[in-house]
């Protein structure tokens, strides 16, 4: 009986690295929330596909919105979060409620946010194929679940952030509180041990995210440049992503970026009025390309208007008056 209650770890792809994460920047830091240019409900949908060309390459889906909100003639952000990924049998769901607290100093815009949410984890052990019909194999491994399993846990996020008129940088963490996600054989909910049931670990690891970036106008144009800058690290495995774009009358935009010891990224974004489209296509440069045409990456987005000045701009007469 003993056997049957130690826990095993599992372990699956956590927070998937975006190529355009200047897109989303609420998914990485909560202080984000309510940020940006203008009074705007911004919503932001993607998806990608990594890897495309191999087997149970790594899929992810994401939503985002924001706006900002006044209260008391204080400042502040609200946001939510959602994110799906699947990597082989793993498959991880991500959602989140954000609030930011926004004060003026030093010439820009201070931000300390908070989120609060869930992440779900799975793994499809019903389909795991273990071969035993070898002297090298053994057909069973209490280790690995044979049936599909999944557990839900709170989860955390915290981050800073200050934005000025010409750049933007923060710090943000997601998993703040590294939470333990307990799966549980011969009870696909997660909910409590049945008879002869194993259970299973899995960790969602604590990942720290500093951004930045900046807009650029060139003189005597209508071009400006937007440099940015992603680093993630799980205090295990540090990565990070440097791009250089251009954009055109805020219409047009384009540009390159590289991501470390990974690839190439190019992007193409277009915003039409209150709309946005944004694709990206990564190179591998390590030797996945062999098997890989490459990886790409989707999203669309809208901004609806809103007025948060004290007084009401759009005021309409009487039609007793006119």
């Amino acid at each position: 009986m003993a056997a049957a209650l130690q826990p095993f770890e599992l372990r699956g792809q956590t927070d998937g690295q975006l190529s355009q994460y200047w897109a989303v920047p609420t998914l990485y830091n909560p202080a984000a929330a309510g940020s940006g240019a203008g009074d705007v409900v911004r919503m932001r949908g993607g998806a990608r596909l990594q890897w495309v060309g191999i087997d149970n390459a790594p899929m992810s889906f994401v939503l985002t919105g924001d706006m900002p909100f006044k209260i008391a003639n204080k400042r502040i952000g609200l946001g939510v979060v959602a994110m799906q990924e699947s990597a082989g049998l793993y498959k991880s769901l991500s959602v989140g409620a954000q609030i930011s607290y926004k004060l003026r100093k030093l010439g820009g815009e201070w931000s300390g946010g908070l989120q609060i949410g869930m992440y779900d984890q799975s793994f499809k052990g019903s389909e795991v194929y273990l071969p035993g019909d070898d002297d090298y194999h053994e057909g069973a491994d209490e280790a690995i679940p044979t049936q599909d399993i999944h557990g839900t846990a709170l989860d955390l996020a915290a981050g800073l952030r200050y934005e000025h008129k010409w750049f933007h940088a923060g710090i943000g963490c997601t998993h703040l509180t590294s939470p333990t996600i307990t799966m549980n054989a011969g009870d696909a909910g997660g909910g409590s041990e049945t008879a002869g049931g194993q259970r299973y670990e899995f960790k969602a690891s604590r990942t720290l995210y500093f951004t930045a970036g900046s807009n650029i106008p060139i003189k005597n144009t209508l071009f400006e440049i937007m440099p940015s800058v992603l680093v993630k690290s799980d205090f295990t495995f540090t990565t990070g992503q440097l791009d250089l774009r251009g954009r055109w009358k805020k219409f047009l935009s384009a540009g390159v970026g590289y991501r470390w010891n990974e690839g190439v990224v190019i992007s193409l974004a277009a915003e039409i009025k209150d709309f946005y489209i944004g694709y990206s296509y990564d190179y591998s440069t390590s030797a996945i390309h062999k098997a890989s045409s490459g990886s790409h990456e989707l999203f669309l987005g809208y901004a609806l208007k809103l007025n948060l000045s004290d007084k009401n701009r759009h005021r309409h007469k009487s039609i007793r008056i006119m």
